[in-house]
């Protein structure tokens, strides 16, 4: 069995299928044991239930989610539709005011040889103010260890000096995130004493982990949470979790969730390849937000990718990383490595202004776990991604997308030697304009952003 989206190609047209607005259901998976005995290509079947029998308990009438079947003659045309979105029950929150996208840091779980405490903390706020980034995610451990009897998400470990830190948070205008286990956040209600208390404290949001599971149980308690958290100004990323169904424009405070293989298995694993993150625009970023963690800056070419928990590698070039910015979609846009990796580092500066939230997303140019060019606007300004697989490639990108007029570039872009000396990147700053053709040279693993304004 396997989730969704699923992507098949057919002689006439790329088609995924998917659902939307799964609400008092269990998600759908497919497969094809079965379907091989029917005489059918694929078989569905609903997540089994794990507290009690059967699949789905209700009564009718009841509504079940939309199945959903995007169809596009390139699989580009897919990644340009909202029809996830759309589909999806309008937004049930009087006020969104509050909910804001940004990008954060992320302290000690991904560096691994630091430790939770005040100064650690402290030092990865500094980093997200001098960043411009309007958030820090504090991560496990914070409230001592989770999933134990004596787990209480509303104490904080003495070795953190919360108030000290929310000062200092506060300060410098950064706001925090709080990372959760969701049995500690289901035992005993106990999200209906701590979401009160976390907005007294000021908190920005909570990333509730360890669901990995969309049967009817589940889906109905991410629901319960995320109105709970509505109810508090609260904005939630649910980690370890299925894939989005448009619930971030019925609770637009779920404004991103996991559901993927993301940056963090590079540190016990060497499956987070250029073929993995180009296909996932294709598949899992159809259904919606992705919390995949970019911007890792110990890049490394595979054949010298090696596992390091505690300086977690990448695989693909420095411009590559920067481009997942643009290519993938997460309105809180959790930056993944610590300050002494960015400081002074080739590319830091295009982390600080790169958008979260996307006004328009044209697909230039892209071929599924091959390569991808997208250009994407915020506002009056154009910013475009491009990545490319094992295969280093000469991509000829029309700036046509943009309106006419001269226009200043900022280029970010694989280095003469990123081939060997992955870390290394060239910058370029020209005028252009739409009646121009740029020719992007993409090292193997490689990729380039830019940046467009008047």
């Amino acid at each position: 069995m396997a989730g969704l989206p699923l992507l098949v190609q057919t002689p006439a047209a790329w088609i995924a299928l998917t659902e939307s607005d799964l609400v008092d259901w269990a998600g759908m998976w497919v497969g094809d044991a079965e379907a091989a005995r029917s005489g059918v290509t694929i078989h569905a079947r609903l997540a089994p239930a794990r507290e009690g029998k059967g699949l789905v308990t209700a009564s009718a009438p009841h509504n079940s989610p939309w199945r959903v079947l995007m169809i596009g003659r390139q699989p580009g045309r897919l990644i340009e539709s909202d029809l996830v979105l759309n589909l999806a029950t309008p937004c049930q929150l009087a006020d969104t005011s509050w909910v804001q996208p940004g990008k954060s840091a992320w302290d000690h779980w991904w560096s691994g040889d630091t430790k939770l405490d005040t100064a650690t903390i402290e030092e990865y706020i500094q980093l997200a103010a001098d960043m411009g980034w309007p958030y820090q995610q504090i991560d496990w451990m914070w409230y001592g260890k989770p999933n134990t009897p004596e787990s209480d998400i509303t104490k904080v470990t003495p070795a953190l000096d919360l108030g000290a830190v929310l000062r200092f948070a506060a300060e410098r205008q950064v706001r925090l995130w709080l990372f959760v286990s969701w049995r500690d956040v289901e035992r005993n209600d106990a999200y209906k004493k701590a979401f009160p208390l976390y907005e007294k404290w000021g908190i920005a949001g909570v990333k509730i982990d360890g669901m990995e599971r969309d049967d009817q149980f589940i889906v109905n308690w991410c629901e319960k949470v995320s109105r709970e958290a509505a109810a508090h100004h609260l904005m939630v990323n649910f980690h370890g979790n299925g894939k989005p169904t448009g619930q971030n424009r019925t609770y637009p405070n779920e404004i991103t969730c996991e559901g993927v293989m993301g940056n963090e298995w590079n540190k016990w694993s060497a499956l987070v390849t250029s073929e993995h993150k180009l296909t996932l625009p294709f598949t899992r970023f159809l259904a919606g937000p992705g919390d995949f963690t970019p911007g890792g800056f110990l890049n490394r070419q595979p054949a010298d990718f090696k596992i390091v928990p505690t300086a977690t590698e990448v695989q693909g070039t420095r411009a590559a990383q920067l481009s997942l910015l643009v290519l993938f979609d997460s309105p809180i846009c959790c930056l993944c490595d610590q300050p002494g990796n960015y400081r002074g580092q080739p590319g830091a500066d295009f982390l600080k202004i790169v958008p979260t939230v996307w006004d328009e997303t044209r697909v230039l140019d892209g071929v599924v776990a091959q390569h991808l060019v997208m250009a994407r606007r915020s506002g009056n300004e154009w910013f475009l991604g491009a990545a490319t697989d094992h295969q280093g490639r000469q991509i000829p990108v029309r700036l046509d997308f943009l309106d006419p007029g001269k226009w200043t570039m900022s280029l970010w872009s694989d280095a003469s030697d990123s081939g060997l000396n992955a870390e290394h990147l060239q910058t370029d700053t020209r005028t252009v304009t739409a009646e121009d053709t740029i020719d992007l040279r993409l090292a193997p693993n490689g990729g380039a952003v830019a940046h467009f304004f008047k």
